[in-house]
């Protein structure tokens, strides 16, 4: 009748999510979660339909951001969204103790850099970004801006919310890069060439033959 063992069902899932926390292969991880859902919880079957090719695309592609956004909230948690976790980090960085120029220069691009996603997020909302974030960093824990509706809120109420790991994996990376751009001596690249009128003749003067006098 499909029923089994509870202690030897609850002994197979932590087994299995031992198992996706030791693997290296993402296929595998992808497998093994799905064993995992089947045994411990429910499987859901989404049906995405559209009035167009491109645009069933489109809410493809949203509800697969939103699955893996919720496999990385599951994994680590959550914290306030629209560039409101990353703006209250300031306050950790103005307690980081520096030994030189150097490092003191790099915690104030970091300082700048974190300020980015709030500010983006605000001017392509057709706001002021300076204002919004001088109003926020005001605010404590939570509070933030809703750029859809244009209001103050508490982020995790009105549930403005990123998973905590894809927050923390976008810093990572991007000082990852930011930290190879800066120890680069030289980088090769391509001129795009402009081949505007390559097709045409050149125009003679006058109303003679090219090389004619």
């Amino acid at each position: 009748n499909g029923a089994g063992n509870a202690e030897a069902i609850k002994t197979r899932v932590n087994q299995i999510k031992a198992q996706i926390e030791t693997t290296t292969s993402d296929y595998d991880k992808e497998k093994l979660q799905e064993r995992l859902a089947k045994l411990a919880g429910g499987v859901a079957v989404l049906y995405v339909g559209a009035a167009s090719e491109v645009e069933m695309k489109e809410k493809k592609d949203r509800v697969d951001d939103a699955l893996h956004a919720t496999r990385a909230a599951v994994e680590e948690g959550i914290v306030a969204g629209g560039g409101v976790a990353l703006v209250r980090a300031k306050k950790s960085l103005e307690k980081t103790a520096t030994v030189n120029i150097d490092e003191s220069t790099g915690v104030q691009i970091i300082n700048k850099a974190i300020e980015a996603p709030l500010r983006i997020i605000i001017e392509n909302a057709g706001g002021e970004g300076s204002v919004v974030l001088n109003k926020v960093l005001e605010g404590k824990k939570d509070f933030g801006y809703d750029a859809k509706n244009e209001v103050y809120v508490d982020m995790l109420e009105a549930g403005i919310i990123d998973p905590k790991k894809v927050t923390r994996v976008a810093l990572e990376n991007a000082a990852s890069v930011a930290g190879m751009i800066l120890t680069t001596e030289c980088a090769l690249i391509d001129i795009k060439e402009d081949t505007a009128g390559a097709g045409m003749p050149p125009m003679g003067g006058g109303g003679g033959m090219p090389g004619m006098m």
